[in-house]
């Protein structure tokens, strides 16, 4: 599939393999709280496509908790409407298969997998152009970002203490917590002082009238905003709502595709694109230009390592110099590329072709899963 009018020669997809990755962190709590069981690994489904001419592109479709069914997402879904294809527009590519698999789940693992194999054939079209993925989508140059610390769930004050000052001794500007008790909330303000930027990210853990009945601790602790403080995660509506409470509203991480987005950018302050469920680059980058137009900046989420993180670093000259980059502050047993990690609290845009991103095969292959 070529742009319209464009004649060149575009190599077939000759191959697409999956890689389900499973690497062990510690983060310095009980990894418990937010999740469904103890959280204590970073699954990802690392996607590697390769062209006839031998040009290779990698992604990652987000995978925690639900490895197994993103992989054979992609592998019986989304492979095969792309092996011995010749992709060239990317964005018209990703539109189609949404139109030729909404019937099988419009959002969830079906956007994972489409995330994944979208942020590949991104990188191996920058690749094949010899040329960063910024300056592919039309940014002049490499730029950085203030990045935040986004702790765990810790549920303990002096826990939530500890972990502010270490993230401050990093060097961090920025922190963001995900605690639901409002002394634990108050502990790290006076912790990290009054003037560090701080977020609250609930997980959904609230009604609208216990995130209303918190206003006066959001105010007193100068949140800059509340994450996701309702279920369902898509009640905009009430997020709106709250909103008109004077509480800045971040949502987004469980949202999928530009069009969902259309509503998010309406209802809240924050935006929150996430590289690996909102449907990869071709979506993702139409978000960074919808929260442009509407005036809105995107916060993006980015609690992973692999492929996606290195995508929304390599998208970041296309955001507001206001954006925030989030960092996931725990300590992961391997490294499966060399990653780069907040330098005196900030990140940036790479020069390096594509993505930027070369894998360690040796750590794939040592922390592969045996579906």
């Amino acid at each position: 599939m070529s742009a319209a009018g464009d004649n060149r020669f575009v190599p077939k997809i000759v191959s697409l393999k999956t890689f389900p990755v499973r690497i062990p962190f510690v983060d310095g709590g009980s990894g418990t709280g937010g999740t469904p069981s103890r959280w204590h690994t970073l699954d990802m489904v690392l996607i590697r496509v390769e062209d006839e001419a031998g040009n290779v592109g990698w992604g990652e479709a987000f995978a925690y908790f639900c490895l197994d069914a993103v992989k054979a997402a992609v592998d019986h879904m989304i492979a095969p409407l792309v092996t011995m294809a010749s992709i060239d527009d990317i964005a018209a590519w990703n539109l189609d298969v949404q139109k030729r698999l909404h019937l099988f789940g419009r959002y969830g693992i079906t956007v994972f997998a489409l995330s994944g194999v979208d942020i590949a054939l991104w990188d191996l079209k920058a690749k094949r152009l010899g040329m960063p993925l910024w300056r592919l989508l039309g940014a002049n140059a490499p730029s950085q970002r203030p990045a935040y610390a986004s702790l765990v769930r810790y549920g303990d004050r002096d826990l939530v203490a500890a972990q502010c000052e270490r993230a401050l001794a990093l060097g961090y500007r920025h922190i963001k917590l995900h605690e639901i008790a409002p002394d634990v909330i108050r502990r790290a303000r006076d912790v990290i002082g009054p003037d560090i930027p701080l977020m609250v990210d609930a997980n959904c853990a609230w009604t609208v009238q216990e995130a209303a009945a918190l206003r006066e601790t959001f105010r007193s602790c100068n949140v800059l905003w509340v994450e996701e403080p309702v279920f369902p995660p898509d009640d905009y509506q009430s997020m709106a709502e709250i909103e008109k409470l004077g509480i800045a509203i971040s949502a987004g991480e469980n949202a999928s595709t530009a069009f969902d987005f259309r509503r998010i950018i309406a209802s809240v302050t924050y935006p929150q694109p996430s590289m690996t469920k909102v449907g990869g680059v071709s979506e993702f980058a139409q978000i960074i230009a919808a929260c442009e137009r509407s005036g809105k900046i995107a916060m993006p989420h980015t609690p992973y390592f692999g492929p996606g993180y290195f995508a929304t670093l390599a998208m970041l000259p296309l955001m507001s110099q206001s954006t925030l980059i989030e960092f996931l502050f725990v300590e992961p047993e391997a490294w499966i590329a060399a990653t780069p990690t907040p330098q005196n609290g900030t990140l940036g845009a790479s020069n390096g072709v594509g993505l930027a991103f070369e894998p360690d095969l040796d750590v794939i292959e040592r922390y592969a899963v045996r579906t």
